[in-house]
């Protein structure tokens, strides 16, 4: 991320902004993706939600997580916090705009209690750079379409989660 950049609470931005800057980094029909079905009814998590500026304090990258839960098949609810989306402007990616705002949102997790993080993503890069990995939600399902191999979860300690489950929002 260039050095004259910014990151800044994302609550502190104009929402159109940010829905602007999220038509450009996955266009419009993004709305039909089923990471929105698993936000659905629910506020971004103020504390883990942050906006990128760049050297000239225009907006060109967010993060934004939200309250979910994985339903197991008895019925019991287990919180997790939905990583996601990271967008960044198409003509800024590549400069560290993405992992900025992804180690800041990481970094803000409450160390005392961490609640397991769960993303759609590619696997090599959330892997790599901050240990996702899609082997715990093998038994996991969506309420829409999605590629297994990318549903991905970072927990402090994977024994925890439930090894079958529905994902969606913590309503």
């Amino acid at each position: 991320m260039p050095s004259a950049a910014a990151l800044i609470p994302l609550d502190s931005v104009d929402p159109a902004l940010v829905e602007a800057l999220l038509d450009r980094a996955f266009e419009p029909t993004r709305r039909q993706r089923t990471a929105y079905k698993l936000r659905e009814g629910t506020e971004a998590l103020p504390a883990l939600s942050f906006a990128a500026l760049g050297a000239d304090q225009h907006l060109v990258g967010t993060i934004q997580c939200w309250p979910a839960a994985l339903t197991d098949p008895a019925g019991r609810r287990h919180p997790l916090i939905l990583c996601g989306p990271v967008a960044v402007l198409p003509e800024a990616q590549g400069m560290g705009y993405g992992q900025a705002l992804m180690a800041a949102s990481l970094g803000a997790l409450s160390p005392e209690a961490p609640l397991p993080q769960v993303m759609i993503g590619d696997a090599e890069y959330y892997g790599r750079f901050w240990g996702f990995t899609a082997a715990p939600t093998a038994g996991w399902t969506l309420p829409g379409p999605w590629e297994p191999h990318r549903l991905l979860v970072r927990a402090d300690n994977p024994g925890v989660l439930p090894k079958a489950g529905m994902l969606g929002p913590w309503t």
